[in-house]
């Protein structure tokens, strides 16, 4: 008898309507702030909830006790939807200035194409004489399941893949570029975005296998197909507290808006090639100088939150020369160019003993750092070896 709430139904209903409450709420922040980050997450968090419905009303009888209901005609797969707001939302967070035009509409075509086709169906069906004795009418029997949902089911993974690469690429390419505007990328690297990432990359490498499985080799029962409805949900969930919770006002300054909407990334302008030595120019050559006597009196890399912008002004020039003059004169990126006198600066401090009075993290503070992961990375990239072992080494 319908609703049967039990182990397969109940954690299915509670993790969707944990989803539509976390919908809701990033509803009424968009409404304030206008952030379409939050508007393409309010799109996967309902296409993912609406994926679960079929299951859940399953598990609770729905279609045991209704024989003759009409739900599967409005159950429709959006996953032709799913797949571009992933990557609207990974576009919307890595590039807050970059506005959805209505050209990019292009992207939901397919869906908006399967949707009139799935009307269409509904419409015949409707239509047809003793309609209300059945279940599934005869396009649904006869054209849907046999023809349409398999090719929907193949179109949406192609295009899945398609658009995980695609967000990949935004998020690999976001990386990078921040290395060549901000010392201490800590605050704006964004790895809970690569989470996400690998969430969905990992439900849709399961979810193919899942579809390969039972079409060529064994059909799956509900229950074992229900395992990926559950995994789903608790990503769903992981997703929407981080996406709700994670305070993406760093992304929203004037500055780092500035970068991340260059549309030619200082990052591409001026590549840094290792070991390669070229012959720099006489305005290299000088600004190089410039900065090595800047840093030798004012030790700027101290600030933390010292960044490509804030440093072009203190040495009067423009960031393209900046990043330039770092590029190709100290054959770095401007994140490493600044961390390299920072471990410099950790060291002395260590060769006069400051290491009896702070932690190795608070002179790590004191030198410029604001993440222990931050330092300990470069520290090792650096000396190839870890803060600890250097210090057992100078003793």
């Amino acid at each position: 008898m319908f609703p049967d709430f039990n182990l397969y139904s109940s954690p299915l209903l509670l993790l969707s309507l944990q989803g539509l409450l976390f919908a809701g709420l990033l509803l009424k922040r968009y409404l304030k702030t206008k952030n379409p980050s939050d508007l393409f997450l309010i799109l996967i968090l309902l296409i993912t909830c609406a994926h679960q419905t079929t299951y859940t009303l399953g598990f609770m009888s729905w279609y045991d006790t209704f024989k003759t209901t009409k739900i599967n005609y409005f159950l429709i797969d959006l996953s032709l939807a799913l797949a571009p707001s992933l990557y609207f939302y990974f576009r919307s967070v890595t590039n807050p200035k970059k506005v959805f035009s209505k050209s990019e509409f292009v992207h939901f075509i397919p869906m908006a194409v399967y949707l009139l086709i799935r009307l269409v169906i509904f419409i015949y069906d409707f239509t047809q004489p003793n309609f209300n004795e059945v279940q599934n009418g005869y396009l649904v029997t006869h054209f849907q399941w046999t023809y349409l949902e398999p090719f929907i089911t193949l179109l949406s993974m192609l295009q899945m893949l398609v658009y995980l690469t695609l967000s990949l690429q935004l998020v690999w390419t976001y990386r990078e570029k921040i290395k060549h505007y901000f010392s201490n990328t800590y605050k704006v690297e964004l790895k809970w975005l690569q989470t996400f990432w690998v969430l969905y990359a990992g439900l849709f490498v399961y979810n193919s296998l899942q579809t390969v499985i039972d079409a060529s080799i064994a059909d799956l029962s509900w229950l074992q197909q229900w395992w990926y409805y559950m995994l789903s949900g608790l990503v769903i969930i992981y997703i929407a507290i981080k996406g709700y919770f994670t305070d993406l006002s760093e992304l929203k300054g004037a500055e780092i808006a500035s970068f991340l909407a260059d549309e030619k990334p200082l990052s591409s302008q001026n590549t840094v090639k290792p070991n390669v030595v070229e012959e720099l120019s006489a305005e290299v050559k000088l600004r190089k100088t410039k900065i090595e006597d800047y840093f030798k009196v004012h030790q700027p890399y101290l600030e933390s939150d010292l960044t490509l912008v804030s440093l072009a002004e203190k040495l009067e020039c423009s960031r393209e020369e900046l990043s330039e003059a770092i590029n190709k004169g100290f054959l770095l990126k401007f994140n490493d160019f600044i961390n390299s006198y920072r471990v410099e600066a950790f060291k002395t401090k260590l060769a006069e003993g400051l290491q009896d009075q702070l932690s190795l993290l608070g002179i790590a503070f004191e030198c410029g750092f604001n993440s222990k992961a931050t330092f300990n990375r470069a520290f090792k990239k650096f000396t190839n070896v870890s803060p600890t072992q250097y210090l057992n080494s100078i003793k």
